[in-house]
């Protein structure tokens, strides 16, 4: 049993409106066509049919302001109300708070203190490396959660090596805007299709792409309507490669912001939880899928993992 996490930033279900929604227009085939002709919006959730369920999620989490994507994504990854805990949302950079979260147990440690294999299939460039090394950078999240579970980030030489996806799918950015010139150029739905095969090594694994949350930060329908395309050419090489009975794809976001681009701010919108896999195994989450919160505890039970057991584990690994 397997789950591969599709975390895309910055997408919430907003109106059916195309001035200001990208997933308004008709630039989602495979999407639509897995939701049986809905668009990717509120009124279509909740949903389901053999393949796949579409739930709407409240990333609020009864905490005042604007969703923020360190508070959102240390949820997603802890089962913990992050945002209660420090008492505000906070991002894009996790703070010491949220590092210690992280630190004390996050999917990729529960799954390994299980017993099971956990993989991060982002890579990452050379500069990005040697920001950290040099204390310009620190990590985000997600790359925080991993190396707090003892993962390695994924590197130039992986990525050539067919054993990472590049943030930007395609790699064309770590040519044009990196001058990385030996990245090698993949079409998104190749790039899909990988993450499926080297979603087939690891119980959980995870793939985060953030350049939505950009595209709503900018206002740019041109370049969300390009995402979105993107994407969904990338749907489409998981889909024709997931063996449904192995697992569940499972892909969500951290809190709205490109639904609605008549902001630059996130947005109070839910966000949507997509599902795919075979028909019991997406059935746990019909009942128990609330909010961001309860993403960590539905997928280690997918994994058959004892939370309570994980949890005793993690208290255990963490960093005195």
């Amino acid at each position: 049993m397997r789950v591969f996490f599709f975390f895309i930033d910055g997408v919430g279900l907003g109106d059916n409106n195309p001035q200001i929604n990208p997933f308004s227009t008709n630039n989602t085939p495979v999407l639509e066509k897995l939701l049986g002709g809905r668009k990717l919006v509120r009124s279509s959730a909740p949903y389901h049919n053999l393949r796949a369920s579409l739930f709407s999620i409240d990333a609020c989490l009864g905490v005042s302001g604007v969703p923020q994507s360190a508070t959102g994504q240390a949820t997603l990854l802890t089962g913990e109300n992050i945002p209660k805990q420090v008492g505000y949302h906070f991002g894009p950079w996790p703070n010491t708070a949220i590092v210690e979260s992280l630190e004390n147990g996050n999917l990729f440690s529960s799954v390994k203190n299980a017993g099971y294999r956990a993989g991060f299939l982002s890579a990452y460039p050379p500069s990005y490396f040697k920001g950290i090394q040099s204390g310009k950078r620190i990590y985000s999240v997600i790359p925080q959660a991993a190396v707090s579970a003892g993962l390695r980030l994924r590197n130039e030489q992986d990525l050539q090596q067919g054993m990472a996806v590049s943030a930007d799918i395609t790699g064309e950015g770590w040519r044009d805007r990196l001058n990385l010139i030996d990245t090698p150029i993949i079409s998104p739905y190749t790039a899909g299709r990988r993450l499926a095969e080297l979603a087939m090594d690891y119980e959980f694994s995870l793939f985060e792409f953030w350049l939505s949350d950009y595209a709503g930060h900018e206002q740019d329908m041109s370049k969300a309507t390009h995402i979105l395309s993107t994407l969904d050419q990338v749907l489409d090489g998981l889909l024709a490669e997931w063996d449904d009975r192995s697992g569940l794809i499972l892909v969500t976001s951290d809190h709205g912001n490109m639904e609605d681009l008549s902001t630059r701010r996130h947005t109070l919108n839910p966000v949507p939880v997509l599902l795919i896999g075979a028909p019991h195994l997406r059935r746990p989450y019909l009942q128990n899928l609330n909010s961001i919160k309860d993403i960590h505890h539905l997928i280690l039970k997918t994994l058959h993992i004892d939370t309570e057991t994980t949890e005793g584990a993690n208290q255990d690994v963490r960093p005195k």
